[in-house]
């Protein structure tokens, strides 16, 4: 930092604790270990904040993900705040603490030759014949240390995933990499899950962790944010040699979050380590909440990589599949809480009313049970439309325009919003528009005239043919029904 005077603010190391408090709950453990556990609070002089990092790295990242949040936070408790202005700890001049810290990870770091001591001719060999094991325990260790790991949740297990139709496909593709055993050749290698938030993917990757680890097979799970953190950690220590061959030596690769890997020279070491891992037999899995073609920021050859295995979407669960999770997360509330009540007629008003996603159910759940334990009024019918009413409010449809459906539709199909509105007859043209004149009619209060004219100036007649067409189409076709309700998922989105 340059040279100023600055007045260290009272108590601003206590506040920062506050604020990392916050941080911990809105982001999350795994988020904050990963971005806010190093960061330090230094002073606050005339409006502006100064927080250190370890790595320059780190505080770019923070500067452009996290600055507006921090701005809010520390305002709140130094009052208006003019700026918040990160420096590198490695620039400043240390103080005696910080350069033992230093002089312990030189240490640390260091090569195993360069610190042990130099013995004789006669004393090596048998040093050598007597420590294999403890050598090879040592190097198990030091790369679990390089790896670390994102933690993993014991609750996300097979046995408390619920299948139903939407998500049967990524159930059994999870189970059978799972099960699989070290160096078997899987046929679909990477499998990439993707779907929206709260669907299941990382309780399937998880589960598969724990699945795996409980065989003896050599797994890491990380989020795509941890990967990049290991991995600009490991070059600015020095260490990305060590990192590279640990990551290539496990059994099974799960990366979670995928459309957050960012940079051009991580996403290239994960392409290289994605290649090494399948190219030796090793499972991959990618979660992602879009699949590889949609993900823009991706490298190219990421993408072709991570399409060349299986792709599963999970889909929205249905109304069955719904009043199955909440069933199943009521049994589970039952068990912790032996007088708990609820009927069957209050599993079915949640599962028919809250429909967004599964992690919206265990939230509905928790809050009746909360409210129950807290008041101790019955958890009835008029009880859960009270105490539920904000998260049904916040979970009104979305009002769709027909340019987003003309939008939508033409990037799924790869035909042009012009080719839409035009005459053209041919069946790649005529199949896409009749699709998009259904949706309209399905999502939007338009009527058929107006639908019509913005469709190329069509008659409303054209538009009624190809919503009956549309409609016979999908009741004779599961598979384009189901096309139909994806379209429906990504303008709701």
């Amino acid at each position: 930092m340059e040279a100023r005077s600055i007045t260290p603010a009272p108590n601003g190391r206590d506040e920062w604790e506050r604020i990392k408090a916050r941080l911990r709950v809105e982001l999350g453990e795994d988020v904050f270990t990963s971005w806010f556990a190093r960061v330090e609070f230094e002073a606050q002089d005339d409006g502006t904040v100064f927080l250190s990092v370890p790595t320059r790295f780190l505080k770019n990242w923070l500067q452009s993900r996290y600055r507006d949040r921090l701005m809010v936070l520390f305002g709140e408790s130094f009052g208006a705040i003019k700026q918040i202005e990160f420096s590198v700890r490695s620039a400043m001049r240390p103080n005696a603490a910080q350069q033992q810290r230093e002089a312990s990870d030189a240490v640390a770091q260091a090569p195993a030759r360069a610190s042990t001591p130099i013995a004789s001719n006669a004393n090596a060999r048998p040093a050598q014949a007597s420590a294999p094991n403890s050598m090879r325990v040592a190097q198990e260790a030091n790369e679990d240390d390089v790896l670390g790991g994102s933690p993993l949740d014991g609750r996300y297990s097979f046995e408390t995933f619920v299948e139903g139709r939407s998500n049967s496909l990524a159930f059994a593709a999870a189970k059978r990499v799972a099960d699989s055993r070290p160096g078997e050749a899987v046929p679909f290698n990477p499998l990439y899950l993707h779907a929206s938030v709260g669907l299941g993917k990382t309780h399937l990757l998880q589960a598969i962790a724990h699945s795996a680890r409980a065989q003896g097979r050599k797994v890491l799970y990380l989020t795509a944010e941890h990967f990049m953190f290991r991995f600009v950690s490991a070059l600015m220590a020095q260490s990305a040699i060590a990192f590279k061959e640990a990551l290539r030596g496990i059994d099974l690769l799960l990366i979670d979050d995928m459309q957050f890997l960012q940079g051009r020279q991580v996403q290239q070491e994960f392409c290289h380590t994605l290649n090494s891992l399948i190219d030796g037999a090793r499972q991959v899995v990618v979660a992602g909440d879009r699949p590889p073609s949609d993900l823009e920021t991706l490298d190219e050859r990421v993408r072709s990589r991570l399409a060349g295995g299986l792709l599963v979407e999970i889909g929205a669960p249905d109304v069955d599949l719904r009043r199955r999770i909440v069933a199943h997360r009521v049994t589970n509330a039952k068990k912790a809480s032996g007088n708990l009540e609820i009927s069957a007629a209050v599993i079915d008003w949640v599962a028919e009313n809250v429909v967004s996603s599964g992690r919206d159910l265990d939230g509905a759940v928790n809050r009746l049970v909360a409210h129950n334990q807290l008041t101790g009024q019955q958890i009835g019918l008029e009880m859960a439309e009270a105490a539920l009413r904000d998260l049904l409010r916040a979970r009104e449809p979305k009002k769709v325009k027909i340019e987003d459906i003309q939008r939508v539709v033409s990037k799924h199909f790869n035909v042009t919003k012009a080719d839409l509105l035009s005459a053209r007859r041919t069946r790649t043209v005529v199949r896409p528009r009749q699709i998009a004149m259904y949706l309209a009619k399905a999502l939007t209060p338009r009527s058929l005239p107006e639908i019509g004219r913005r469709f190329g100036n069509r008659d409303h007649t054209t538009v009624l043919h190809a919503v009956r067409k549309i409609e016979e189409m999908a009741s004779a076709d599961r598979g384009f029904a189901d096309e139909i309700e994806m379209l429906k998922r990504m303008l709701d989105a």
